[in-house]
């Protein structure tokens, strides 16, 4: 068992005061309930985007475009070294953290003192401050995080003393992110080069941590999908659930989760030859997958495969987006539209936006497709096509595939997106994506590991730089895409949107904006410490309404961004690790 402890000893004054502070936690502390994880108090932020169907609206209207511009520092606060890649849990005036380096800390969200602190210790050769772990979970009087030593904790959230923890794996939980729904927590991780033991999201009981059931996201020979990966053997078929946390459905009972590429990265290093698998879906399932679990059993309900058989590293592991909208795509602004549609009918979808470039509009019941778009742009170098519109088909681009051994190609998109948010604005029926205009140029190299050579991010051939960063204003009843901002400079900001009608987000050139949610006229800007990473919330307490930001770096998705449009800013500020909160004065 590993034990944490708090921090209480900077002179006797500081630990008083934890103590007293502490004390009137513990005495005040409401404990989290199914009915508020599914309906939050607009002040708090109980999930990594807000609510179970990953959203990311605030319904709070103290902050509007006319008084945005009044926005000042209300406070900050310094945080250790490593990476920092998550989104804090804010409940009822308490911000809990957690910290490059793998530990946890309770803040009091209105000046940024601590009240409690959990330090981990990890056994030798455990890369803690390499965790990338998206956010934390919260239910009962419990706090949950995926821990780089392979465990999976539960700590107290009124003390941080820890409740319980289970072994889940070999710390490649640290790379997903979790989910509490039914009274379990649900994770994802990623998996080793080729090994299927860890490609798995799991369901554990809240209470107690013992697992409920475990779904591996690679069909074995035998299940449904298990003929899709050729004559690959079982404990070789690997692909990582790893990345943004799934939605959850508490109507249905349904979580809806998204699955990352196939690895080793190219068919010639998976398979030895190219054309060992299907072009077309379903191929390697379920990788690069929509995939819809029972959260009682964890059975597979549907799947929908976005990009079969990838051959290039293209993440389909964002999250899954829940709305209900009138499903009437545009054929001027969609490229694939399934005929079978009534338009104007509404419908519960699930929608998706990969690092790949590939947007996609799901039927939540059954997973039947509904409509796509290359996104952001359509260009000739995609890697990838809807084959039939009307089942919804997906296929490879062939003259893109790796067919010998030190064959270099250029594909589109790559990292267009990557592991930051995105959101949804309810009342304007508008998706806010922040994005990035680029491309991959990669090279076949079996020898290796990961079955390429050289890699690199590129802009896409006949881009603006100037317009390498775009925020993309989506209509999700007829697809029409609209660049509302851009700019030179990258992001790793995940979006926010509020009730004020404002679009939050942050750059890798310290600049955190508010844009207006309907023209992306810039009303506000600040400049921070350091690169702004992911997080971006709202939330109130005692009727003021704040919005927070992380600053550092991330493990692999800054570096990219940086080597393309880093001549375009200042020398960036790396490892600048720190929480920023602002409200109106």
């Amino acid at each position: 068992m590993q034990a944490g402890v708090l921090r209480v000893v900077v002179g006797v004054g500081l630990a008083v005061g934890l103590a007293v502070g502490m004390a009137a936690q513990e005495r005040s502390f409401v404990p989290v309930t199914d009915a508020v994880l599914t309906n939050p108090d607009p002040g708090d932020w109980l999930h990594i985007s807000r609510t179970y169907d990953q959203q990311r609206f605030s319904p709070l209207t103290q902050i509007t475009k006319i008084n945005v511009g009044q926005l000042r520092m209300a406070w900050s606060r310094g945080l250790p070294a490593g990476v920092n890649e998550s989104t804090p849990v804010v409940y009822r005036g308490v911000m809990y953290v957690m910290t490059p380096g793998a530990g946890l800390q309770a803040i009091d969200a209105t000046n940024g003192d601590l009240i409690w602190e959990y330090r981990r210790t990890y056994p030798q050769g455990v890369p803690a401050a390499s965790a990338r772990a998206k956010n934390l979970a919260i239910y009962d009087d419990m706090l949950y995080f995926g821990a780089p030593d392979g465990f999976l904790v539960a700590v107290d959230a009124r003390t941080g003393t820890l409740r319980w923890e289970t072994k889940v794996d070999h710390g490649g939980i640290t790379a997903g992110g979790l989910l509490v729904a039914d009274g379990k927590v649900i994770s994802n991780r990623t998996c080793q080069q080729g090994r299927r033991e860890y490609c798995f999201i799991a369901a554990h009981d809240a209470k107690t941590g013992a697992e409920v059931w475990k779904f591996y996201v690679t069909a074995a020979p035998g299940e449904p999908g298990g003929d899709t990966w050729g004559n690959l053997p079982v404990e070789q078929r690997a692909a990582g659930p790893w990345g943004l946390p799934g939605s959850y459905d508490p109507v249905r009972k349904m979580v809806y989760w998204g699955v990352a590429n196939p690895n080793p990265y190219t068919r010639l290093k998976r398979h030895g030859r190219a054309d060992a698998v299907s072009n077309t879906s379903p191929s390697e399932l379920y990788s690069n997958s929509t995939i819809a679990l029972d959260v009682a059993t964890g059975k597979l309900a549907w799947y929908f495969q976005e990009l079969p058989s990838d051959d290039w590293d293209a993440d389909h592991n964002q999250e899954r987006i829940l709305i209900r909208t009138r499903v009437s795509p545009d054929p001027k602004h969609v490229k694939w539209i399934n005929p079978a549609i009534k338009p104007g009918a509404e419908q519960d979808i699930v929608v998706s936006v990969a690092e790949a470039g590939g947007m996609f509009a799901v039927s939540r019941e059954n997973g039947q497709f509904l409509w796509g778009r290359p996104f952001p742009f359509d260009d000739p170098n995609l890697n990838f096509s809807v084959v039939d519109v009307k089942t919804g088909r997906t296929g490879v681009n062939p003259e893109k595939l790796f067919k010998i051994d030190g064959q270099k190609i250029l594909g589109c998109f790559h990292n267009t997106r990557s592991l930051w948010q995105i959101a949804y604005h309810p009342g304007r029926n508008s998706l806010y994506v922040p994005f990035h205009d680029q491309c991959l140029t990669m090279e076949a190299m079996s020898s290796a590991t990961v079955g390429y050579g050289m890699r690199e991010s590129v802009m896409r051939p006949g881009a603006d730089p100037n317009k390498y960063m775009g925020m993309a204003k989506i209509d999700l009843g007829t697809g029409e895409m609209r660049v509302i901002y851009s700019q030179p400079q990258p992001t790793n900001g995940s979006a926010l949107v509020t009730a004020g009608d404002l679009v939050f987000f942050g750059d890798l050139n310290r600049r955190l904006r508010a844009l207006d949610a309907d023209s992306g006229k810039v009303l506000w800007e600040t400049i921070v410490g350091g690169m702004v990473m992911n997080s971006t919330i709202s939330y109130a307490v005692n009727g003021r309404q704040y919005v927070m930001v992380f600053t550092g770096t991330g493990q692999s998705v800054t570096a990219g961004p940086l080597g393309i449009a880093g001549k375009s800013m200042a020398q960036p500020v790396g490892a600048h690790n720190a929480i920023y909160v602002f409200a109106l004065p």
